[in-house]
């Protein structure tokens, strides 16, 4: 802890490794654990403490940080803070192969800053880099999260280095170069950028995804918000666009510190990871059973942030799909712009290929008959659309 700050708010009181159990404590720099696996914020969390966290949000604005005792930060009041998290449900018709009474919402994450819910992840680990005294931050990327490294190492005052695949939409590019992000353009998937950054090392520190503890921390606020809005209960479903699965393993984590507090029942979603027909790994670990996925070869979709063919937490995200009962499914290619052209006409909505692929996966479970009239379903909407062009 650096010298002079007192801990704030939070009750988080060490780290623990995925694998292994492992301890770790929150003062030193982190990134995978001696088994090569990622580390876990842990807390200290009872009933008497959920009871205190519910009278205390109330007067809180609606953001993530409303959170604050079940994020990790040091020095909460010089937090670097941009306005993320607290993002709306919105209300859809659902798929015509659904019963007509299912009850569709999407999570809205497109009006966090620089346009997707990358901002949440990369918010909390820029300012625990920042607390503990990294020399500057960096990461590969498909895109959202180059954008949202960028934006809050300038707000935290650190230099940023961001590699990105070669066919990178150029709105991401100029977005990273804007908030003065060294961006690299390099052939190949994630994989290849990634590699090529542990190549060229810049004494930087790296904030991939799962390789450091703290992403996961700002994108379980997703769980937590989803958890208020449906009153402290929580939908049936959940479908999640899953690369990294960032997202997918912070919400089943904080249902768990939910109900650590008291805050919750029994009862959890059942989550649907969704991935392109192209590049599915989770999907096929999924099928065949396996508690870990090898990586897709040669992987082929435009749908950017889902071209993921090897996610460091693959266990974690599969782990999560069976402790819920939940499903995997692939999306082919083409199903991405008709049902994308369908939701802006039918239904007034402009979405990224993440968020419509999460329609499509609907669809799907719709047509299998695996849906209940009765049943909640809320589907991710990851990014804005303009971060696609």
């Amino acid at each position: 802890m650096p010298q002079g700050v007192q801990m704030s708010e939070t009750w988080a009181r060490g780290l623990l490794c995925s694998r292994t159990g492992e301890t770790a404590p929150l003062d030193e720099p982190a990134f995978l654990s001696a088994a090569g696996a990622p580390w876990l914020v842990d807390y200290e969390l009872d009933n008497e403490k959920g009871q205190r966290l519910l009278r205390h949000i109330k007067q809180r604005p609606w953001s993530m940080w409303r959170y604050r005792e079940l994020l990790p930060l040091v020095d909460f009041d010089q937090r670097i803070d941009l306005g993320e998290g607290g993002t709306p449900l919105v209300r859809l018709r659902p798929p015509q192969s659904c019963p007509g009474e299912l009850r569709v919402w999407a999570k809205e994450e497109a009006g966090n800053p620089g346009g997707s819910f990358k901002a949440r992840g990369l918010s909390v680990a820029v300012n625990r880099a920042r607390e503990l005294g990294a020399p500057g931050v960096e990461l590969p990327s498909a895109g959202n999260a180059a954008i949202a490294l960028s934006m809050f190492a300038a707000a935290a005052g650190l230099p940023a280095r961001v590699a990105v695949p070669g066919d990178t939409p150029p709105a991401v590019l100029e977005s990273c170069r804007r908030f003065g992000a060294e961006t690299l353009e390099v052939d190949g998937t994630l994989v290849e950028a990634g590699a090529w950054l542990r190549s060229e090392p810049s004494g930087f520190w790296d904030l991939s995804t799962l390789r450091e503890p703290y992403r996961l921390e700002g994108k379980k606020t997703l769980g937590f918000e989803l958890a208020e809005q449906f009153g402290w209960s929580l939908p049936e479903w959940i479908f999640y666009p899953t690369g990294g699965g960032t997202g997918l393993v912070g919400m089943h984590k904080a249902f768990a510190e939910l109900d650590r507090l008291g805050l919750l029942g029994k009862k959890r979603p059942r989550f649907v990871s969704v991935q392109m027909a192209g590049c599915a790994p989770i999907v096929r670990a999924f099928e065949r059973g396996d508690e870990s996925a090898e990586p897709w070869e040669d992987p082929q979709t435009t749908v950017w942030g889902l071209r993921v063919p090897k996610a460091i937490g693959d266990f974690l995200i599969l782990r999560a799909l069976r402790e819920s009962a939940g499903e995997a499914i692939a999306v082919e290619e083409v199903e991405i712009e008709e049902v994308r052209r369908r939701l802006a006409r039918e239904q007034g909505l402009d979405w990224g290929p993440e968020g419509t692929a999460c329609y499509a996966a609907l669809k799907k479970l719709g047509e299998a008959g695996r849906l209940k009239a009765s049943d909640r379903v809320v589907l991710f909407q990851t990014g804005h659309p303009g971060n696609y062009k």
